[in-house]
């Protein structure tokens, strides 16, 4: 489950009932060299939620859920702070996680899967039918390849469950070399993985024989098809974006609901499926319906506009940032909040250490016109 940081805010009830805006934000921060630093981010996400909803309805009655503890998956304990080697090529407070990326990477995978298949025993369907007939899928995103793998694992451990799917799954099986019993049996069970970690080492895949199914199913042309035409919307726009982390799966739905209104497609009445993520972790698999008369929302997203006005920092410009050192940077905030300084006063009588001061800019727009000259 994707965790919500930031502010929730309820409104009065009017004509539409009782509102909520949930904003959903967080900082993907790595240190310079590691495995993460590539899909570093930043970005907030404002939603609002009615009873009467104008964009999609979220059924929740049907959505499935997992949870575990992973242990070294991806934590942020205080004690990292007072180890020596802890980031020490960067000169400033720096909040990278502790996490190991082959690890995590199961632990996606598994968690979506799981709550995949909660999903399925509530909606009383099967799952090669309904990835078939969803109209658009849309999941936590920390980079392009991870949803995509984990599509094909939530597919491969769907075929586990039904006659039809037993035979692709044979196919596949034999197509990997690998025992198709041995294969059946780990998509059929719930494995330990941080148990499995601390037996066998960090890399040690506690799914072998599934695995290589999943890897041979990224070249069938079923998942290739479903890649295609149901997680496309909004795909190239996310690319622009790093990891959001709570933000990540908002975002994207917010992205593919925007081309869809470019492309005007019919999705009022479809299905959509959207799948949250937490690492630690947990994760939910929320099937939404698009209602009638959703362009008019979709028309007030703003996802392309809130990408106008990049700057684009040089090699050098961005490691000097990302390392705390001073580097001017062509950008001249307008309509913004700013932090204008941070506290270093440890006083008895006033401390505002680490305390950030921040300040309105505003826009051009918004100036008299005497100061805007």
């Amino acid at each position: 489950m994707y965790a919500i940081k930031g502010a929730v805010r309820y409104l009065s009830t009017d004509g539409r009932g009782k509102k909520a805006i949930v904003v959903c934000g967080d900082i993907a921060e790595y240190e310079r060299g590691s495995t993460g630093e590539q899909t570093q981010g930043a970005g907030t996400v404002a939603v609002l939620l009615e009873e009467k909803p104008t964009l999609c309805r979220i059924d929740l009655a049907k959505s499935g859920s997992s949870s575990d503890y992973r242990g070294v998956d991806f934590r942020k304990p205080v004690s990292r702070h007072f180890v020596s080697d802890y980031a020490p090529n960067t000169d400033r407070y720096a909040d990278f996680p502790v996490f190991n990326g082959k690890y995590s990477t199961f632990c996606y995978l598994d968690a979506v899967t799981h709550a995949a298949g909660a999903m399925f025993t509530r909606l009383g369907e099967e799952p090669k039918a309904f990835y078939e007939n969803v109209s658009a899928i849309f999941m936590h995103r920390p980079y392009h390849w991870m949803p995509v793998n984990g599509m094909t694992s939530m597919y491969v451990w769907g075929l586990a469950g039904s006659e039809d799917g037993l035979q692709e799954l044979r196919v596949l099986a034999d197509q990997a070399k690998v025992p198709f019993e041995a294969a059946l049996a780990e998509l059929r069970e719930s494995r330990d993985l941080f148990g499995t970690v601390l037996e066998n080492g960090i890399d040690a895949d506690p799914y072998p024989n599934a695995s290589a199914v999943v890897k041979v199913a990224r070249s069938s042309a079923t998942l290739k098809g479903i890649l295609k035409d149901k997680m496309r919307l909004g795909s190239n726009g996310m690319k622009e974006l790093g990891n959001l982390y709570t933000a990540a799966l908002p975002a994207w739905l917010a992205a593919g609901l925007e081309q869809a209104l470019e492309e005007r497609l019919p999705l009022a009445g479809k299905t959509v499926l959207c799948m949250g993520y937490g690492s630690g972790d947990a994760a939910e698999a929320i099937p939404m319906q698009i209602v009638e008369g959703w362009e008019k929302a979709a028309a007030k997203i703003g996802f392309a506009r809130a990408l106008e006005r990049p700057v684009v920092l040089t090699r050098e410009q961005y490691e000097a940032r990302h390392d705390g050192a001073a580097t001017d940077v062509p950008y001249e905030p307008s309509g913004e909040f700013i932090v204008e300084r941070v506290g270093d006063r440890t006083q008895g009588d006033f401390q505002d250490v680490g305390i950030e001061y921040y300040r309105y800019v505003p826009a051009r727009a918004e100036l008299p016109a005497a100061a805007a000259e």
